[in-house]
């Protein structure tokens, strides 16, 4: 039986991994008897993840980079994000009968991190870890309303391109209803990502700009989304408590897709790429 070699993402995952654990700075020698890769193979990935910014070099000597340290407080930023939001998501759940969502921002596009809904539910196309456009979403707009006007700028920028006869697909009327939703604390998707599927989303904010938005959805919900607003604007507030505690308007991040209100984890302390791609229950 022939054994496969491995790939060159599994070569970088075997070097990367081999700063797991305390020791946070690695000689090549060492990243080799740890990875059992050839040391040709590893003197290569050192020097283009150095380059990448996934690790620093300091004489022979390699530590993970700033890069790999973003990344790690971004999945743990989602973990805690995600920890907090659960029962309340359940209970929105159980409380509407609907599909609920938990979604972030990455770009122009939302990320769900969070899905709750059954085999019934399945006429809404949506998976943990999937993306949509955040234009024609409900959770997309309960977001892009309360962010920066870099965010707005960088989505009409990639275009607002018809999903549905009722996707917005010019900027002065999506503007316009970027400032509705802020009017009135919530975003409706009228079938504008998927035909049939109605939402209602409210972000998920203090006195800033929004880190996140929960959602209902589900398939002819059109006349239940006034209904439904209310419920889903006190989730969004009751997640907010759950992370920041009632009453505390929390500093928010620059970008709601990345970093997180705790500090950065150092080096030592983290478990490495090999970690968060293991993180992989939202992705």
């Amino acid at each position: 039986m022939t054994v496969r070699p491995p790939s060159l993402l599994e070569k970088a995952a075997l070097v990367l991994g081999a700063f797991q654990g305390a020791t946070p700075r690695l000689t090549l020698t060492e990243v080799v008897r740890r990875s059992g890769l050839p040391r040709s193979s590893v003197h290569r990935i050192l020097d283009q993840l150095v380059q990448l910014g996934w690790l620093d070099r300091d004489g022979r000597d390699y530590r993970l980079g700033m890069r790999m340290l973003e990344l790690g407080a971004m999945a743990a930023h989602h973990n805690r994000l995600r920890r907090a939001a659960l029962p309340h998501l359940h209970a929105l759940h159980e409380k509407t009968g609907h599909v609920v969502h938990l979604a972030v921002l990455d770009g122009p596009e939302v990320v769900y991190l969070e899905r709750l809904g059954g085999v019934a539910d399945a006429s809404v196309p949506s998976r943990i870890g999937g993306r949509q456009p955040a234009y024609c979403t409900a959770t997309g707009k309960a977001i892009l309303a309360f962010g920066e006007e870099a965010l707005v700028a960088e989505v009409l920028r990639a275009g607002l391109r018809p999903r549905t006869a009722y996707t917005l697909t010019r900027p002065g009327p999506f503007r316009a209803e970027l400032a509705r939703i802020r009017e009135r604390g919530v975003a409706f998707d009228r079938e504008e990502s998927f035909r049939g599927v109605a939402c209602v989303a409210a972000p998920l904010r203090g006195a800033g700009r929004a880190i996140a938005a929960v959602s209902v959805c589900g398939n002819g919900l059109h006349r239940e989304l006034e209904r439904l607003a209310p419920v889903v604007r006190g989730t969004a507030r009751a997640i907010w408590a759950s992370l920041y505690g009632p009453g505390r308007a929390a500093a928010v991040p620059r970008t709601t897709a990345a970093p997180p209100p705790e500090p950065a984890l150092e080096p030592a302390q983290m478990d490495t790429m090999m970690s968060w791609m293991r993180f992989a229950e939202w992705m």
